[in-house]
């Protein structure tokens, strides 16, 4: 089966994601990894310290595509040049931009967009509202011109949730309407599938057949099963998959995917077939 992973990154992207040996953000790589249910070896993301090592990864579990997110918040910003120079060279590799209007303001995030997907031939745009500073909720009007200006050039748009959002406040998925409801073109990909707000986020997705949850790491976690159950019936076209690496393995997260129950003719949709319609792949 065609497996295109969502949410997959190297660990060497960035020191949060254990790219440094022995510092706090690797312990908190290894910790994360628990409490997401990692199945033996809480350090394979070490695996990934290497171009070599990652590439090695996404081959080894079967992967058409992973999806590398880039992010851009107070806290932590990767380069799109950087993102370019690690996917440009692999077509395997799916590469989306981070921007933050609020620290940079909207006309040069326009122009880092046109960037981006024009001459970098990236794949996509994420944002972070809740990470902001201050936290905002994605129906702020400040990204209003951002939306209209992708939608405009159809380019997928990916938001992070959930329950690493400094305040979970700002995890409520509730806000999602607006944007959906003004910009019903554009593809809205939700990280973490806001857990554990899952049904209120589901309930949206109901109405908005353009909000497309992506549970990864939180899918197997309690108070997630109502994602197969909607997976199955109504929300089969707007499920992905995504695995979270490097906080879980990518390999074992396609099987335990694979076995929460969904239905077969429904995990082609949801491993690939909805991914490569938002993609054109």
């Amino acid at each position: 089966m065609k497996i295109i992973d969502m949410r997959c990154r190297p660990a060497y992207l960035h020191e949060f994601f254990g790219a440094v040996e022995g510092s706090r953000a690797y312990e908190g790589a290894k910790w994360l990894n628990r409490r997401v249910g990692t199945r033996g070896d809480d350090e394979h993301f070490k695996k990934s310290l290497t171009k070599e090592g990652f590439l090695n990864e996404v081959k080894n579990a079967g992967l058409s595509y992973a999806v590398i997110v880039g992010r851009r918040t107070p806290n932590q910003q990767i380069s799109n040049d950087f993102l370019y120079e690690i996917s440009n060279p692999h077509k395997e590799l799916l590469a989306i931009t981070g921007i933050d209007p609020v620290l940079d303001g909207i006309d040069e995030t326009i122009k880092e967009i046109d960037k981006s997907i024009d001459k970098l031939k990236l794949s996509g745009v994420n944002i972070e509202p809740g990470f902001a500073e201050p936290p905002k909720h994605p129906d702020d009007e400040i990204y209003f011109p951002i939306y209209e200006h992708l939608a405009s050039k159809n380019i997928p748009l990916t938001l992070m949730s959930g329950p690493t959002t400094p305040n979970p406040v700002f995890n409520d998925p509730s806000y999602l309407a607006k944007v959906a409801r003004e910009f019903p073109s554009l593809s809205i990909i939700c990280y973490h599938g806001y857990y554990p707000n899952t049904n209120q986020l589901i309930g949206v997705a109901f109405k908005y057949e353009n909000i497309y949850p992506v549970p990864d790491m939180y899918g197997f976690l309690a108070g997630s099963e109502v994602f197969v159950k909607a997976g199955n019936t109504f929300l089969q076209d707007q499920l992905l998959f995504g695995s979270s690496y490097p906080f879980r393995p990518i390999k074992q997260s396609i099987d335990d995917f694979a076995a929460l129950g969904f239905d077969d003719h429904v995990l082609e949709k949801l491993f690939y077939k909805n991914a490569a319609r938002i993609f054109n792949i």
